[in-house]
């Protein structure tokens, strides 16, 4: 069973996001999409830290140190680019003003829960940040992340086990191995990578999934 790796899963969300929408992408993984956003859409990209207009990563030797994402790395601006105070970066996010979020996640629930901010284990430093925020505001909000964790655990799960950062907000995953859309009649399998399979990824989830593949 083989998939793809995380710059292709970026690219592939990037050809999802409308043109016209207002765009917060997480920390971690989901930053990539913004190297695979089309040139000739207006796809306008929002940071928490402050910033409106949010360009793909800089060339190497052309790092602004003022300009950095929320995760503190160094990114460009576009034309028409805004600063603004972080407390109003914050009340974009939760007066519904973004259209998507992109966030990574440790599991996902059937039902659309979200847990990505803590796994419980002894050594972690547990820190919601913004993500609470994101997850409740963003009219959709969509979860990048690999199928299972490295011991080979299943992060699209019946019941989040570990603590939830928002309750029924996922409308759509994107994972290594496939896509999926949160439905009112459950998990629908909407694309699937490599020679994966329908019957492999209900016995890695152990979910009864809907065929919605083209």
């Amino acid at each position: 069973m083989t998939g793809i790796d995380r710059e292709a899963l970026a690219a592939r969300i990037a050809r999802d996001i409308p043109e016209g929408a207002y765009v917060n992408l997480g920390i971690g993984a989901p930053t990539l999409i913004a190297n695979y956003l089309p040139d000739d859409l207006e796809i306008i990209l929002h940071t928490e830290n402050g910033m409106l207009g949010m360009g793909p990563k800089p060339e190497a030797g052309r790092i602004d140190p003022d300009l950095i994402n929320a995760g503190k790395q160094p990114v460009t601006e576009l034309p028409g680019a805004a600063y603004f105070h972080h407390a109003d970066s914050f009340g974009m996010m939760r007066g519904g003003h973004l259209d998507v979020c992109v966030l990574g996640a440790f599991q996902v629930s059937e039902r659309g829960d979200l847990a990505n901010w803590h796994t419980g284990a002894p050594d972690a430093i547990p820190a919601v940040g913004g993500a609470m925020d994101l997850a409740i505001g963003a009219k959709d909000v969509y979860v990048m992340t690999d199928l299972v964790t490295r011991d080979g655990t299943a992060k699209i799960v019946a019941e989040c086990t570990y603590p939830v950062t928002g309750v029924r907000c996922v409308s759509r995953i994107y994972t290594d191995l496939a896509v999926f859309d949160v439905t009112p009649d459950g998990l629908a399998v909407t694309d699937v990578f490599g020679d994966t399979t329908l019957d492999e990824l209900r016995t890695i989830t152990g979910l009864t999934l809907l065929d919605r593949t083209p």
